[in-house]
C-alpha cells in the first residue's frame, strides 16, 4: 500500500528533530454544495532541524518513531513567488 504524502506550513520547529506541519484540506461539502476548509496538525521528523517556521514542506508517514510521531519531512516545497 502506498504511503500518504501531504502538503504542509511549518507551524513549529520549538522541539528537537520534530516540527509540527499544518495541512489544509478542501472539500465541498455534502449538504450545502459550499466549499470547506478543514485543517490538522501532524507532528515530523525532521533529522536535521533545518526547518523553521513558515516553510512549505511535503511530509510522508511512516513507522511510529514517539508517541505522536507518525511522519517523516520529505522535502521543502519551493515558495512560490508572485
Amino acid at each position: 500500500m502506498p504511503k500518504r504524502i501531504l502538503q504542509g506550513t511549518v507551524t513549529s520547529d520549538k522541539n528537537d528533530q520534530t516540527i509540527t506541519v499544518l495541512v489544509e484540506r478542501r472539500f465541498t461539502h455534502p449538504v450545502m454544495k459550499k466549499t470547506v476548509r478543514k485543517t490538522k496538525k501532524y507532528r515530523a521528523h525532521d533529522a536535521e532541524n533545518q526547518f523553521k517556521v513558515g516553510d512549505s514542506v511535503r511530509i510522508v508517514e511512516c513507522a511510529p518513531i514517539s508517541k505522536t510521531k507518525r511522519w517523516t519531512v520529505l522535502t521543502a516545497e519551493a515558495a512560490a513567488e508572485a
